[in-house]
């Protein structure tokens, strides 16, 4: 975040803000506090008890939690409701001898924030406020960690004096002063070389348009020819991603043979880390009371525990329901501030600077993850090395009984997470994530930037960042149940977003093959090809191999003479060992016993894939007409209620 705040720092945007003057402070804030001395500081829980803001059994018992837990004391009190925010602040004051500061004793001056930067002033808790003379009075959400950033605060600021602050109102301070920055940043905080934001729609739609022109052209002067070079390549690519599932299904069931690795941990159960949880919501007033519930089911400690709901500033629907539904002191409401672009990686983007934890993870609005998912989480990334980046979760579905559109849905993502991305993951190849239940180690999701914000499949498009850039990704056999589309317009515009994305990664990552290359090596980038390129030939050809039904009701096809008697044997056999491949992989992955039921209908998947190929055309003609449009799917028509959960991966 830091790179791209530097290269805004001297932007029109920027130099607006500095025009921002703050309004005066009262005088005894400007004053400096008494020099720290050699006496250790009162503990905090007995300052508590002396202004009678705790119980003494309330005390005890959090002081019990913070043997087992890295949490500091108030944030245990205040996760579990022992005592106020306004009372913690208090007692910190009093504590290190200083004063408190609140964001309506006026705004920081910009100026200073910018000496140090808004990144680093989130990292570090720490928001310079004024300066007195030849001091700088900075504001401190986590005192206990200002004598360790003291040496970076004078490196920037000259002498500083602390002041006492609420996590909640130093947000607020910061984000009234820099708050178009913040923004700004959030959409371009990816390297330009890395996002799709240059993406140019009039050299595409010209590309395109010659494209389209160069085959009609060759279809009218050999028509046979161009027909048989298309239908050469689709076979050739469903050919190899046939392979290439099968050889991902076989190394992810041969595995489930082989024993388990043990881990090297020996102290996480005394140590968990903090985890932030990023829920981005937008224009679903009716789903977030239920997701306040099903979240609260998670068995995670509170005060390790921070979820973000992640809210658009101008979806006054969704707040107002989310402020109805009394969330508790671990669960808070990010907005994002307005701009043009409106897309879910740039308000993660946003709120990831806001984040408290050490792992950032994502759930969408409709999840109800597994209860005991975090630790499980967490216990991986501590047994695993720093290599580690990313571990992704098992997505299914609570609703598969709706409808034949939720049953099918249901059924291809069996196959996917519960197969293709774990073999993806055992062949050593790049996997692609999926847009929830993820989680990253923050420090490898910063260097890379976060997420692209412009691209509309952000998911996939962070697992080849990943990947370029030497870090691993697992499939963790955990499971969260979401709601699945069981629409079919709203299906189709769910899908021709994810394969617009997968255009646009393609085209990104592939700026340059060589470099692509020379990062991933030869057998990933050959995957990254078979995935991303493949899948969008065989659903853009898809028309050319439906053709061949024609001959099953007699009506002929024009290669049924141009082709020897052999070689159409030989394509139909290729035709009928993909499909009963395909169906095997898709019966082997309802083997749960909540999932065997649906095993008849892996048979009418061939009515499914069709609408597939509807939103690829929908995805083509959005690149050139809305290539950062988020089609939006709605959530929240088809409760958990009444529906049995699915069983484990």
């Amino acid at each position: 975040m830091s790179v791209a705040f530097a290269q805004f720092v001297g932007s029109p945007v920027a130099s607006g803000l500095d025009r921002l003057r703050p309004r005066p402070l009262p005088e005894p804030l400007l004053q400096t506090p008494p020099a720290a001395t050699t006496q250790p500081r009162r503990p905090l829980g007995m300052i508590l008890l002396e202004q009678r803001a705790v119980t003494s059994a309330d005390l005890l018992r959090a002081l019990a939690i913070q043997t087992r837990e890295k949490a500091r004391l108030g944030d245990i009190l205040r996760a579990h409701g022992m005592v106020n925010e306004a009372a913690v602040i208090r007692a910190l004051a009093t504590q290190y001898g200083t004063s408190i500061l609140t964001a309506r004793q006026g705004r920081p001056d910009p100026r200073l924030i910018d000496a140090l930067g808004p990144a680093r002033c989130l990292a570090m808790q720490c928001l310079p406020w004024k300066r007195a003379g030849a001091v700088t009075l900075v504001a401190c959400a986590a005192p206990d960690h200002f004598a360790e950033h003291r040496p970076a605060l004078e490196a920037a600021l000259g002498p500083v004096a602390m002041a006492v602050i609420s996590e909640g109102d130093l947000h607020e301070a910061l984000i009234g002063s820099r708050r178009a920055l913040l923004t700004l940043m959030a959409e371009t905080c990816v390297s330009a070389a890395e996002s799709c934001r240059g993406w140019n729609a009039r050299r595409f739609s010209l590309f395109l348009g010659l494209a389209l022109a160069g085959l009609v052209a060759a279809t009218l002067m050999a028509p046979l020819a161009s027909f048989l070079a298309l239908f050469g390549l689709v076979v050739t690519v469903l050919l190899i991603c046939t392979a290439v599932r099968l050889a991902a299904a076989v190394a992810h069931l041969r595995s489930l043979k082989a024993p388990a690795p043990r881990g090297q941990i020996t102290s996480l159960g005394q140590r968990k880390p903090v985890i932030s949880m990023m829920v981005p919501l937008y224009g679903e007033p009716g789903i977030a009371p239920r997701l306040v519930r099903r979240l609260g089911a998670l068995s995670y400690p509170r005060e390790l525990l921070d979820i973000m709901i992640v809210v658009e500033e101008d979806d006054h629907a969704t707040r107002a329901a989310l402020a109805k539904s009394a969330l508790p002191h671990w669960m808070r409401v990010v907005p994002v501030p307005d701009s043009a672009l409106r897309t879910k990686p740039r308000a993660l983007n946003y709120a990831l600077n806001f984040a408290r934890g050490s792992i950032i993870g994502v759930y969408d609005a409709e999840d109800a993850p597994a209860p005991d998912q975090l630790h499980r989480v967490a216990r991986r990334f501590a047994e695993s090395g720093p290599d580690l980046a990313c571990i992704q979760g098992v997505l299914d579905y609570y609703n598969p009984r709706t409808n034949w559109l939720s049953r099918c849905f249901t059924i291809e993502y069996a196959a996917w997470f519960r197969l293709i991305l774990p073999g993806f993951e055992k062949l050593g190849l790049a996997v692609p994530l999926g847009g929830t239940t993820l989680f990253f180690r923050r420090e490898v999701l910063e260097a890379l930037g976060g997420w692209d914000a412009h691209n509309v499949t952000e998911d996939a498009d962070l697992g080849i960042r990943l990947a370029r850039h030497g870090f691993r990704t697992e499939l963790l056999d955990t499971v969260t149940l979401e709601e699945a589309n069981c629409r079919v317009l709203p299906w189709i515009k769910q899908r021709s977003r994810w394969l617009k994305g997968y255009a646009m990664t393609y085209a990104v990552h592939m700026r340059n093959p060589r470099l692509l290359l020379q990062q991933l090596g030869w057998w990933r980038f050959f995957g990254f090809q078979v995935l991303f390129l493949g899948t969008l030939v065989q659903f853009l050809l898809a028309p050319i191999l439906w053709s061949f039904w024609l001959m099953l009701f007699g009506l002929g096809h024009p290669l049924a003479e141009a082709l020897p008697q052999g070689a159409l044997f030989g394509v139909a056999a290729l035709f009928l060992l993909s499909e009963v491949i395909n169906l095997a992989i898709n019966i082997s992955a309802l083997r749960a016993a909540d999932h065997r039921f649906l095993r008849p209908w892996a048979l009418s998947l061939h009515f499914y894939f069709p609408l597939a190929a509807l939103a690829a055309y929908k995805g083509c003609w959005e690149m050139i007409t809305g290539p950062f449009y988020w089609d939006k799917t709605a959530h929240g028509h088809h409760d958990a209620a009444g529906q049995p959960a699915l069983g484990q991966a």
